[in-house]
């Protein structure tokens, strides 16, 4: 057989089984994508992402190997409620981000939620505090972002105050995406008990419903996740990890 062809052949049969090989040992990747608003409404106090939703998941899943990119929709440093730096709110996971240097560097430069793709990912995952309510829940980037990750059967996953980015996305039809499905967030109640029920722009469990979500909540405070298709919620800080869990199972399984 001609030296030519004998490799032509070696390379045609061969190629598939490396394209496989290739595929199956590809890294997974996640965007976290977080809030770039720092001020709580007209109280002049400082707000922003809670630390521990964001320690939890990223940590969950950087010990897994998965590749994690952090967006905002500013770009550059993202804000840490302050409040989540109490010591009573404290966990393994946001002590070890206080002693790590080049996490703290992924909060400090973030990436700007305009220049995000989603084909480059596996999943998006929206973690909680309270400076969503007042920028994601607008911002035209993320609705794009969460409108085409939905669209191309990726996971969305959000904890505690994160479904605020829900509230106004639709369709292709003009419906909201999270009329019909079944959903957690932050509660009402539990937003009474930390006295931000008349600071907050609108009441999120309220304004779930009012897109037509199917709104479940376990007892306050306790860990409770959902998933509904593609949509992975959880309810409140306690929940993080249960969210993570049910996000890394999906990407995978995929």
């Amino acid at each position: 057989m001609n030296r030519t062809l004998f490799y032509y052949l070696l390379v045609l049969f061969t190629m598939p089984g490396m394209i496989s090989v290739a595929q199956k040992n590809k890294k997974a990747k996640v965007l976290f994508v977080l809030t770039s608003h720092n001020t709580l409404g007209n109280t002049g106090r400082p707000t922003g992402f809670w630390i521990e939703e964001f320690a939890t998941p990223y940590y969950y899943f950087a010990d897994r190997g998965v590749d994690v990119v952090v967006a905002t929709p500013k770009g550059g440093p993202a804000p840490i409620d302050p409040k989540s730096n109490e010591p009573a709110f404290q966990t393994e996971a946001t002590k070890r981000y206080f002693k790590d240097p080049a996490t703290q560097k992924v909060l400090s430069s973030t990436v700007k939620l305009s220049t995000v793709e989603e084909n480059d990912f596996d999943a998006v995952f929206y973690p909680g505090g309270h400076g969503p309510m007042w920028d994601l829940a607008n911002d035209k980037n993320s609705i794009r972002l969460i409108q085409a990750f939905y669209g191309h059967n990726k996971p969305v996953a959000f904890v505690c105050h994160g479904p605020a980015a829900l509230v106004n996305v639709k369709d292709r039809s003009g419906n909201y995406l999270i009329s019909g499905k079944r959903l957690t967030s932050f509660c009402n109640t539990e937003e009474e008990a930390v006295q931000l029920s008349g600071v907050v722009p609108f009441p999120l469990e309220s304004r779930l419903k009012e897109r037509g979500a199917i709104y479940v909540k376990a007892a306050d405070w306790s860990s409770f996740a959902l998933e509904d298709g593609n949509f992975i919620t959880g309810q409140n800080p306690q929940s993080s990890e249960l969210v993570a869990e049910k996000l890394y199972a999906r990407i995978k399984n995929k």
